[in-house]
C-alpha cells in the first residue's frame, strides 16, 4: 500500500468537520434526514466500529500467546500483573477525587433549570461481568468457554485463557512449541496488517458517526448543559497537563512526546467515542516507541477495563451534576463512600460507546440519587463522551511505559545488589 499523501489525522480531521457541517445541515431540513441517516451515515459509522472490534480478540490472544510462551514465566507475569493493577487502581482513584473536586469547585449543575433541559430515552447496555462487587469482577474474568468469551469480545477474559494457554505452550518441548508460537506469531503480524487496511476506512466512518450526533440532536440542545459540557473539559485538561504529566516526569517519560506519538489514535478515539477503535494501532504504535512486546500485550487489553481515567474522572463530575440539579448535598462522608463505590463501578467499563451510562448508573443507585438525571445527560453525553475515550486511550498508553520504568528500576536495584554482595561471596 502507499502511503496517502494527506497523513491520516488530517483525513480524520477532514471527516469530522464534514460530518459536522452535514449533520448541522440535516438537523435544519428534517425530512431528508431518516433516509440519509438510516441507509448512509449510520451504517457508515457502524461499519468502521465492527471492523475495528472485528480485530481486538484475534490481536490480544496472538499477541498474548507470543509473550508468555516466547519469553515469558509465570513469576515475571504475576510481578508485573500487581504492579499494573497498583498502578490503575492509583490513577483511577486519582481521577475520580479530580473529578469530585472539580464538581464541587466548579458546581456544573448549580442553577440548571430541569425544566429547561431535554429528557432523552436511552437503553442501557448490559454489562457482560454480571455484578460490580470485587469477588464478581474476579470470578467475571475466568471464562466458562473461551469461544464464547471471543464472541462476545470479552478482553478480560481472553486474556486469562490466552496466558494460561501461553504458559501451557511454554512447557512443551521445543519441537512442539516453536511451530505454535511461529503461527501465533503469524496471525499477529497478519492483524496488525488488517488493521492498516481498516485504518484508511476510519475517515469515513468518523464522518458517519459525528454527523448522524449532530443531525439527531443539533446545536440547541446543548445550551442548558454548557456548564457541564465546559467542566468536564477542564476537568480532563487538568488531568492531563497536571496528574499525568507529573506521573510521566517522575518516570522520565515526556508526555507530550508520547502524545505527539499517538495523535492519529488520540483524534480517533476522540472522533469515535470508542477506544476499542484504536487498541490495535495503540498496541503497534507502543511497540515502535520502544516498550517491550511482552508488557504492552498484557497491560493495554487489561488497562482497558481497569484504567479506564476519562470514564473514572466523568463519574465524579456527572455523580454531582445530578445531586446539584436536584439540590441533593452530599456530605465529605458521602463523597469518600461515593470514591470507593466509584473506583469498584468504573471497573466493569467496556471500550464501546455508551457504555458510562451503567456504571453511572450504578453509582447513583448506591448513592440514593435519581437515575432520571441520566436521560439529561444523554442528550449531550456524546460530546463528553469523546474527550474521556481520548484520555481513556492516553492513560493506557502512558501506563505501559511506566511499568517499563518501574521493571528497569528493579532489574537495576537487583543488578547493583548482586555486583555490592559479589566480593563477599567469593
Amino acid at each position: 500500500m502507499h502511503t496517502p499523501r494527506i497523513p491520516l489525522v488530517w483525513q480524520i480531521m477532514i471527516g469530522l468537520l464534514a460530518g459536522i457541517a452535514i449533520g448541522a445541515l440535516l438537523h435544519r431540513f428534517p425530512e431528508s434526514r431518516p433516509w440519509l441517516v438510516e441507509n448512509l451515515l449510520q451504517p457508515a459509522g457502524d461499519i468502521f466500529i465492527k471492523l475495528m472490534k472485528m480485530i481486538v480478540v484475534p490481536i490480544v490472544f496472538a499477541c498474548m500467546v507470543v509473550s508468555v510462551s516466547g519469553h515469558g514465566d509465570g513469576k515475571t507475569l504475576g510481578r508485573i500483573g500487581v504492579k499494573s493493577l497498583s498502578y490503575f487502581f492509583c490513577i483511577t482513584t486519582l481521577a475520580i477525587i479530580v473529578g469530585l473536586v472539580m464538581g464541587n469547585l466548579l458546581k456544573p449543575g448549580a442553577g440548571t433549570q430541569l425544566s429547561s433541559l431535554q429528557a432523552t430515552n436511552i437503553t442501557l447496555p448490559t454489562s457482560s461481568g454480571g455484578g460490580h462487587s470485587l469477588g464478581q469482577v474476579i470470578v467475571g474474568i475466568i471464562p466458562d468457554n473461551v469461544v464464547s468469551a471471543m464472541a462476545q469480545g470479552s478482553l478480560l477474559s481472553v486474556l486469562f485463557f490466552a496466558v494460561m494457554f501461553g504458559l501451557g505452550v511454554s512447557r512443551l518441548a521445543p519441537e512442539r512449541k516453536d511451530p505454535v508460537i511461529a503461527l501465533m506469531r503469524g496471525v499477529s503480524d497478519a492483524m496488525f496488517k488488517v488493521t492498516s487496511m481498516i485504518m484508511a476506512y476510519s475517515p469515513i466512518g468518523v464522518f458517519g458517526m459525528i454527523a448522524v450526533t449532530v443531525a439527531n440532536f443539533g446545536f440547541g440542545s446543548l445550551l442548558p448543559l454548557a456548564k457541564l459540557i465546559m467542566v468536564s473539559y477542564l476537568s480532563i485538561a487538568f488531568f492531563v497537563l497536571v496528574v499525568l504529566n507529573l506521573v510521566a516526569r517522575l518516570c522520565g517519560i515526556n508526555l507530550f512526546a508520547l502524545m505527539r506519538h499517538i495523535k492519529d489514535e488520540l483524534v480517533l478515539a476522540f472522533s469515535t467515542a470508542s477506544s476499542a477503535a484504536v487498541m490495535p494501532q495503540l498496541m503497534k504504535k507502543l511497540e515502535t516507541y520502544g516498550v517491550p512486546p511482552s508488557l504492552v500485550s498484557f497491560v493495554v487489553p487489561v488497562g482497558y477495563s481497569f484504567n479506564l481515567d476519562g470514564a473514572s474522572l466523568f463519574l465524579g463530575i456527572g455523580t454531582l451534576f445530578v445531586a446539584q440539579l436536584y439540590g441533593i448535598d452530599l456530605s465529605l462522608a458521602d463523597q469518600a463512600l461515593l470514591v470507593v463505590t466509584m473506583v469498584l463501578t468504573s471497573k466493569g467499563a467496556a471500550g464501546v460507546p455508551g457504555f458510562m451510562f451503567v456504571i453511572l448508573s450504578a453509582t447513583l443507585g448506591s448513592a440514593g440519587l435519581p437515575l432520571e438525571g441520566i436521560a439529561f445527560i444523554a442528550g449531550v453525553y456524546r460530546l463528553m463522551e469523546m474527550p474521556t475515550t481520548a484520555l481513556n486511550v492516553l492513560g493506557n498508553a502512558l501506563a505501559p511505559l511506566v511499568i517499563a520504568k518501574w521493571e528497569a528500576r528493579n532489574r537495576e536495584s537487583a543488578s547493583e545488589a548482586d555486583a555490592h554482595n559479589l566480593p563477599e561471596r567469593l
